[in-house]
């Protein structure tokens, strides 16, 4: 069987990474740097999101995202993506996701990327996609690892790379909610044992980098 069939069943398009944006780091919240808190207001939105109350969330962060505030920012892209307090916009979800993308935020990149590569909200573009899903993983966002090891192994754009797709694949196996394993072990039954080492090095050489060589 063809690997990007088998891909397929495999789901390339993994969500996991789309929540709220908190002030504390979990597997679905993005981490806010302790050298940015951000204001007590934002924090009367994080409350009244999590009970429920998204209109009071939005009226706390619209103005918030309006100012600049990179949480307030991803956290609108993410409801008017969901339609949470809001009629579902994906158009206006983009616009709020590059916003913080383009300050770093790695949620926001990945989500973007997945946006991109859905055509979701903006025309289908693999080469937007690859590069904002690089730019999370780069930041050691898993999801968006497993998404650019999908990519290089589909085998259907001029992006194919299987030693770059077990890199990532392997790099993101390390968090053991993403199927990079599933994808690495595809990859290692098609692959030359010289292709398998240098991956394993290109590996090694991205982690103890710290994503700056990869």
């Amino acid at each position: 069987m063809r690997i990007d069939k088998v891909l397929i069943v495999l789901t390339f398009s993994i969500l996991l990474g789309g929540g709220l944006i908190a002030c504390t780091s979990t597997n679905t919240l993005a981490a806010t740097p302790a050298a940015k808190i951000p204001p007590i207001d934002y924090a009367a939105g994080v409350k009244a999101y999590l009970s429920g109350d998204f209109k009071h969330a939005l009226a706390v962060w619209i103005p918030l995202a309006e100012q600049g505030l990179v949480e307030a920012q991803y956290n609108l892209g993410h409801m008017y993506r969901k339609g949470q307090g809001v009629p579902q916009n994906h158009k206006t979800a983009v616009k709020w996701y590059t916003l913080a993308a383009e300050k770093g935020e790695a949620v926001a990149q990945f989500n973007l990327g997945l946006m991109y590569e859905n055509g979701e909200g903006v025309a289908k573009n693999d080469k937007a996609a690859l590069n904002w899903l690089t730019l999370a993983a780069e930041q050691g966002h898993p999801f968006a690892q497993y998404n650019l090891g999908v990519i290089y192994a589909r085998g259907r754009t001029d992006f194919t790379d299987y030693e770059r797709a077990y890199m990532w694949s392997n790099l993101s196996s390390y968090n053991e909610k993403t199927s990079g394993a599933k994808i690495k072990q595809l990859l290692g039954n098609i692959m030359t044992s010289a292709q398998i080492t240098k991956a394993e090095e290109m590996s090694s050489r991205c982690l103890d980098s710290g994503y700056t060589d990869c």
